[in-house]
């Protein structure tokens, strides 16, 4: 009589451990700035929401890390705020919001990283929420946009690529700029800005200049 084969020992598999994308933690950082800039100014989320045209809810959301804006929802809250998007990066801002810094060290940039969208931008000059002039490296990757919807904010923007290529749009006319092109135009007509490429990132330095206040 045989005997019935001896039961395979059932080999268990670890799990590994799942790593949260460090993304979020962006977000969270953005939130914050928004919250603390709009406190500093004593705003209500009801008067912003009001300003922006955004739900209470959604503004809620942002300022608690929950939900990753735009582009252009961050230039409506800057714009909305009193100041350039270059005060979204950073440490908290101060009461008068002035700096007295000269120099940005190479590893030491600020960066606003919209993970959703595939842009980045790196802020060059130094932070402060009453800087009017900012200089940063944008970095497009692959089918990267600000998105479908034209938008605008106060100031002027200027740029030149320096790798890859870029669709700007402005007012109904699109550009395809490549390595070498440069731009410039008023940032209250309505834009927007992609990169067409699949497989290649596009890398631009960007100017904004904040000529208003809120």
């Amino acid at each position: 009589m045989r005997r019935p084969a001896a039961a395979k020992p059932v080999k268990r598999v670890k799990s590994k451990a799942v790593t949260k994308p460090a993304e979020p933690a962006m977000d969270v950082a953005v939130g914050r700035r928004i919250r603390d800039l709009r406190r500093v100014r004593q705003f209500s989320l009801e008067t912003v929401a009001a300003r922006t045209e955004l739900s209470i809810g959604f503004l809620s959301q942002i300022e608690r890390g929950l939900s990753s804006p735009s582009l252009r929802v961050l230039a409506t809250l800057a714009d909305v705020l009193g100041v350039g998007i270059a005060a979204l990066f950073g440490a908290s801002p101060n009461a008068d919001g002035v700096s007295d810094q000269v120099v940005t060290r190479g590893l030491q940039r600020p960066e606003l990283k919209l993970w959703r969208t595939g842009v980045s931008k790196q802020l060059l000059s130094p932070a402060s929420s009453d800087n009017r002039l900012n200089l940063f490296l944008v970095h497009l990757e692959p089918g990267g946009s600000t998105g479908d919807e034209l938008y605008t904010h106060d100031g002027e923007e200027a740029g030149l690529v320096l790798e890859g290529e870029m669709l700007l749009t402005v007012d109904s006319e699109t550009w395809s700029l490549k390595t070498g092109d440069s731009f410039r135009f008023a940032s209250r007509r309505p834009h927007r800005f992609s990169n067409p490429a699949n497989d290649a990132k596009a890398v631009v330095l960007w100017v904004n200049c904040v000529t208003g206040t809120a």
